[in-house]
């Protein structure tokens, strides 16, 4: 297959680890329009295949004309984190989408509770940009589930937000490995996203009446958190899941 297929740039790379990337895609024509919480499928070519799969915009659905953020895990021996990996800034991609529900309801009032691990964290990224710039911010608690202190993506932007005190968010960020050296001095949250949440639904008061979920990251860990909600009363309509499962 001829890498003719191909109808975006790379414009820019940032790596977090050596594992974790932030790529800038910059579509060929005007970049589409897209609700945040929508993802992109990316493509290069191996071999005669166009080998694809799809990744979350992490940027404000109102700042497109720089193309889309999107924040990538690399899986060794995967199909296609490999490829992107050995990629560079100037190279090209292709590019197709956006597409999916796991988006906001309108004018909803209701705290937000986002929960998040790895590079599920990106959706929410794009939500939390986009209200922004949209001038419409809502009440949010976002509980980001990483292994290593490291990985926690937009840490520094995430804590500005939440120091801010004329805004409603809160950012609980949470290690699952809290022995490992690479954490040490780490005195946040320990533990998976699924051993915590009822304890921040209990401190931040995220009663049923009052919230709406959005939870992210591998299916095992969204099945998870959805059964804690719902045993604590939230209906299945206030815990909407989106499985991010990198390959």
């Amino acid at each position: 297959m001829s890498t003719s297929t191909y109808n975006a740039t790379i414009t820019a790379r940032s790596d977090l680890t050596p594992a974790l990337a932030f790529f800038q895609v910059l579509p060929d024509g005007a970049p589409a329009a897209f609700v945040p919480g929508q993802y992109f499928t990316l493509g290069l070519v191996s071999g005669n295949k166009l080998v694809q799969r799809p990744y979350s915009a992490a940027s404000s659905a109102r700042r497109v004309a720089d193309g889309y953020e999107l924040f990538i895990r690399l899986i060794p021996g995967g199909a296609l984190t490999p490829l992107l990996f050995a990629s560079r800034a100037g190279d090209r991609i292709s590019i197709r989408g956006p597409k999916g529900r796991f988006t906001l309801a309108p004018g909803d009032p209701r705290v937000h509770l986002f929960v998040a691990t790895g590079c599920g964290i990106a959706p929410f990224m794009s939500m939390i940009r986009t209200l922004r710039d949209d001038a419409a911010e809502r009440p949010i608690v976002l509980v980001h589930g990483v292994s290593y202190v490291q990985e926690l993506a937009y840490r520094l932007f995430l804590e500005d937000l939440a120091a801010d005190r004329a805004r409603a968010f809160s950012y609980v960020p949470t290690i699952s490995r809290p022995a490992a050296p690479e954490n040490a001095g780490w005195t946040g949250s320990v533990g998976r996203v699924e051993s915590v949440i009822a304890g921040v639904c209990e401190r931040l008061d995220l009663t049923l009446r009052r919230t709406v979920a959005y939870v992210c990251g591998n299916p095992q860990m969204t099945a998870g958190v959805r059964g804690i909600l719902t045993a604590r009363g939230f209906d299945r309509s206030q815990v909407h899941t989106e499985d991010y499962w990198p390959l």
